[in-house]
């Protein structure tokens, strides 16, 4: 094989070359953290060296490994074997897999969804060689128990004298009380490297990524620390603090109500969210998120989901034409009445509720986490006026609470129902 040439940021050379258990990317959007570590296994994996080691890649979702992770990690073995590349690797699409033709060492892919997937995860084997390296991707969308499950199968001699166990994290740092900060961030320990990157540092990124970090860090100053600096998410002006992440049952019988909520999106996303009510609390059961997708893909997505057509859909009412294509589909989609002050009304109806969100949501849990009110830069108190970027899932979440906004006068006495809503005392 030829003499391998591939770009690095210099940023990246120390964290690349530790052999502590815990590595953690935290960075900024555009930093190339993701493009980076997937090169860094590449060319360990094909180092004779390291004979006998092999890989599990993680997110949350087990299928979106395909479009993320999957992805940089095949890119990466076209830049370091060149046109060739099929000489040195094999890969297979179903099952995701790597395999190196010259070490025999493997990648395999999973998720962390539910019990089952993590059972999954217990039971991994390798015929040649252990498991000796996990990469945690969009690690903040994981929960400590999922990270401790995994850590526990790092464990045991090793074939090899050169191999070492290690887990690497990479994510934006979302929210500064993530359980992530907490225990790999505020403490010092010896097992631990920690390494912070930002666009700016990248020199790969071309200038029209600059032009648009630029205008986000007009548009939202406090956004722009998180996913430009690679700041931790500040605590202060976090709109929603009453909800919590975990698993649940999300059939259909177990609750007292069920609907769907939808903001309409394209280049930011359209946010399709399944919420159910139970005993006056809410749960936000299941999401689809999209980018980039027209709406008759979106349709065919939701059926395959086996979405529940009959239940009402509240849809943001700026888009009528959209809500009849759902209509057209068999969707039972109900416009959203905006109107002068509906969205603080809508957030304030929120801020009374208790909010469950199953794990599986994960977009609606980056949001939730950052999701504030906008700072008046001369006084630097926080306005009732929610920050307008990455808030799809918010939105729609907002939308989700419709039926006790139209009957907000009557919230105190209202129960939901299978179907709909009744009053208490009359339809008992």
């Amino acid at each position: 094989m030829a003499k391998v040439v591939v770009g690095f940021n210099k940023g990246f050379k120390k964290i690349n070359g530790t052999r502590k258990r815990y590595r953690l990317f935290k960075g900024s959007a555009g930093s190339g953290k993701s493009v980076n570590i997937a090169q860094d296994f590449i060319l360990k994996l094909m180092d004779p060296k390291n004979k006998g080691a092999n890989l599990l890649v993680v997110r949350k979702i087990d299928a979106s490994n395909k479009d993320s992770t999957f992805a940089e990690l095949t890119a990466a073995v076209e830049r370091v074997c060149g046109t060739k590349w099929q000489s040195y690797w094999k890969v297979k699409q179903s099952p995701l897999e790597l395999e190196c033709l010259i070490t025999g060492n493997k990648v395999i892919f999973r998720g962390m969804k539910d019990v089952n997937e993590r059972e999954k995860v217990k039971s991994i084997n390798f015929s040649r060689g252990k498991l000796t390296w996990i990469w945690i991707e969009e690690a903040t969308e994981l929960q400590e128990s999922d990270v401790d499950i995994l850590d526990d199968r790092l464990r045991g001699l090793l074939p090899n004298r050169n191999l070492y166990y290690q887990m690497t994290f990479s994510f934006n740092p979302v929210s500064a009380n993530h359980w992530i900060k907490r225990k790999y961030f505020d403490i010092e320990h010896q097992d631990i490297y920690t390494y912070s990157s930002t666009y700016l540092k990248n020199r790969f990124i071309d200038e029209a990524y600059h032009r648009r970090m630029m205008l986000r860090k007009e548009q939202d100053p406090e956004g722009y620390k998180i996913y430009g600096l690679g700041e931790w998410g500040e605590l202060g002006g976090v709109i929603l603090s009453n909800y919590s992440v975990h698993d649940f049952d999300i059939a259909f019988e177990r609750f007292d109500s069920m609907h769907h909520a939808q903001d309409f999106g394209f280049n930011h996303a359209n946010a399709l969210l399944t919420v159910s009510f139970k005993d006056g609390e809410l749960f936000v059961c299941n999401e689809i998120y999209v980018h980039q997708m027209d709406t008759n893909e979106i349709i065919e997505s939701a059926d395959k989901k086996q979405i529940v057509k009959s239940l009402p859909m509240y849809c943001d009412s700026a888009e009528p034409d959209r809500i009849k294509m759902w209509r057209d589909a068999g969707y039972n989609a109900i416009p959203v009445h905006k109107n002068q002050g509906s969205v603080k009304a809508q957030i304030d109806i929120l801020k009374g509720l208790k909010i469950h969100i199953h794990p599986s949501c994960v977009n609606t849990i980056k949001e939730i986490q950052q999701w504030k009110w906008k700072k008046d830069p001369k006084s630097g108190l926080y306005r009732d006026e929610p920050v307008e970027v990455f808030d799809d899932a918010m939105a729609a979440l907002r939308y989700s609470i419709e039926p006790l906004r139209i009957n907000q006068e009557y919230s105190n006495i209202m129960l939901p129902t299978i179907g709909g809503w009744k009053m208490k005392g009359v339809n008992e």
